[in-house]
């Protein structure tokens, strides 16, 4: 079973999803991500691995980050997205487009 990342979405419209920096969480996106939120998006605020309240796991690289993005947006139905990342979720972002 796979397991999927804890998140928090704010509005409607055209998906955005923002990938938070290293040791940070979705709260820190919060004000930015309302923001957006008003202005016509639906935001998908999501901590990661290790991080926040998603689960927790020795397993731990770029690779398996953009796997988890991409399992959420699976489990989401979410076929095309704005993403938005920072410092490590940047990283993740990167990884994620090039694989994917």
């Amino acid at each position: 079973m796979k397991q999927i990342l804890h998140s928090v979405i704010l509005g409607e419209g055209k998906p955005l999803c923002i990938l938070h920096g290293f040791l940070g969480m979705l709260d820190n996106w919060k004000t930015l991500g309302a923001q957006y939120a008003e202005n016509g998006f639906c935001v998908h605020l999501i901590d990661q691995r290790n991080h926040g309240k998603s689960f927790h796991s020795p397993d731990f690289n770029y690779d398996i980050l953009a796997n988890d993005f991409l399992n959420y947006l699976d489990a989401h139905t979410i076929e095309t997205t704005a993403l938005i990342g920072h410092s490590m979720g940047g990283k993740t972002a990167m990884q994620f487009a090039c694989t994917y």
